[in-house]
């Protein structure tokens, strides 16, 4: 062999980059070694909510490629391995066999990082307990939904109010919970500012989901069996006889940290454009282990979403590959929905433009999904972010019933190409009773912001 490419992590980022490099080098050329600690590789992490809340009947369904099918194209993944420590100068990475314990290190000519996030498991008294779940990897949604089966009681604690969070709340209501969302902000989705957060907040309680704002948990209660109870926080007790964190995560970047290599502000990994980590020409990083440039604000951010990773991973298999790729950067688009209520963000918030020194004006606009006498039209509200003096595109926060989250992927076009409120409202998009009022709602808002702008001068 020739060289030989190690990949730590076998989802998104790091199967993909081990798949396009393949398809670009020939076996003999390139031999590919690729470890993954838990049971799964390639799977969906975003749609776990879905299998726990019973739109998607089966665990497989959300699996995109085997390990097997990665054999059989070459790539030697071994499952439930761990890598337990990078020696960077002697370019190789000891390896530990979760189900024998052997060690053994192995060595690299190119390397890929793809460690994924870790979820927050805030240290409280009572987070371990039987019954409280992350929802990370499929093997966190099989144990959610063995507690579900175990449990005779109806009643679910989520904690946090973030996209995982709202979604596991829909997911614990379609099972017939009563479902009870205890969030530190006042207001649920901090993606998205206050006022658009205060939409999904009372859409939630319409549902029959009770949802407490400015709730820090301090602890979970337990039975005399062990098994979680209630969520206490400084005014309360809520019971539970099921807890899901939905609290956010972080850069897996432990290994890296120890072996020295560059971390941002986040604590995620820092590349050039082409994916390779700064100052190290043979490593390489993606997924939701690194940071990205957000074009709109200029500074490095982490987000965590399987559409960035696949990028990553494509980007960083075209350059080991022998070919040339790059990943310019992210604007922040983000959708997620809880019931028919749908949820849509891209680039700054007001507290993000605030941060960087941007002047800008705001508007907010009511408006329909489709034409308003069209059978079906529904209600959506949209905010929209514009620079003060220059008129361009700072953000769209959409919340909205059907068709209102798609409709953000107009601003994030637009964003990405760095344009105006004004250029915005000469955009030609579709237009039928049934799809759109005759301005559509991104449009309406670009008119407001543009009189907005002219105003402020």
């Amino acid at each position: 062999m020739n060289e030989r490419l190690v990949v730590i992590g076998g989802d998104a980022a790091g199967m993909s980059a081990a798949s396009q490099a393949r398809r670009l080098r020939k076996p003999g050329e390139l031999e590919i070694v690729a470890f993954e600690r838990g049971h799964f590789a390639s799977f969906s992490a975003c749609g776990i909510p879905y299998w726990v809340g019973g739109d998607v009947a089966e665990r497989d369904e959300l699996i995109a490629r085997t390990p097997e099918e990665h054999r059989e194209r070459d790539i030697d993944l071994r499952m439930r391995t761990e890598v337990t420590e990078l020696d960077v100068d002697g370019q190789r990475v000891r390896t530990r066999d979760l189900e024998s314990g052997a060690e053994a290190w192995t060595g690299y000519d190119k390397l890929v990082i793809a460690t994924g996030a870790r979820p927050l498991r805030p240290p409280l008294p009572g987070i371990d307990a039987p019954g409280v779940h992350g929802v990370q990897t499929l093997d966190d949604g099989q144990a959610l939904l063995d507690s579900l089966e175990r449990t005779k009681g109806r009643r679910a604690v989520v904690v946090g109010a973030g996209y995982i969070g709202v979604e596991m709340a829909e997911a614990l209501l379609n099972r017939g919970y009563e479902v009870t969302v205890l969030n530190r902000s006042e207001q649920p989705m901090a993606t998205l500012d206050p006022d658009m957060g205060r939409l999904v907040h009372r859409a939630m309680d319409g549902l029959g989901i009770t949802t407490v704002g400015g709730a820090a948990v301090t602890k979970i209660l337990t039975g005399d069996d062990g098994w979680v109870r209630a969520v206490a926080t400084d005014d309360a007790e809520y019971p539970a006889d099921v807890v899901v964190l939905g609290t956010g995560v972080v850069p897996e970047t432990g290994l890296a940290r120890a072996a020295g290599l560059p971390l941002g502000v986040h604590g995620g990994l820092l590349t050039d454009l082409a994916m390779r980590v700064r100052g190290h020409e043979n490593i390489w990083a993606g997924g939701d282990c690194v940071e990205v440039l957000d074009l709109v604000s200029g500074r490095e951010r982490h987000i965590a979403l399987g559409t960035h990773a696949n990028k990553h991973g494509q980007v960083i298999g075209a350059n080991v590959g022998g070919g040339y790729a790059t990943f310019p950067g992210v604007v922040g688009t983000a959708v997620s929905k809880v019931c028919a209520l749908e949820i849509a963000r891209t680039g700054l918030r007001e507290k993000d433009a605030r941060e960087v020194g941007l002047a800008y004006v705001t508007v907010t606009v009511e408006s329909t999904s489709r034409a308003g006498y069209y059978p079906g039209a529904a209600p959506m509200t949209v905010k929209m972010l514009a620079e003060r003096r220059t008129g361009r595109l700072l953000g769209v926060q959409i919340v909205g019933r059907e068709g209102a989250a798609k409709r953000v992927d107009i601003a994030a076009v637009a964003l990405t190409a760095g344009m105006t409120v004004e250029q915005m409202t000469a955009l030609d998009l579709g237009y039928a009773p049934p799809f759109s009022p005759v301005w559509d709602p991104v449009l309406v808002a670009a008119r407001k912001a543009l009189a907005a702008v002219r105003s402020a001068g």
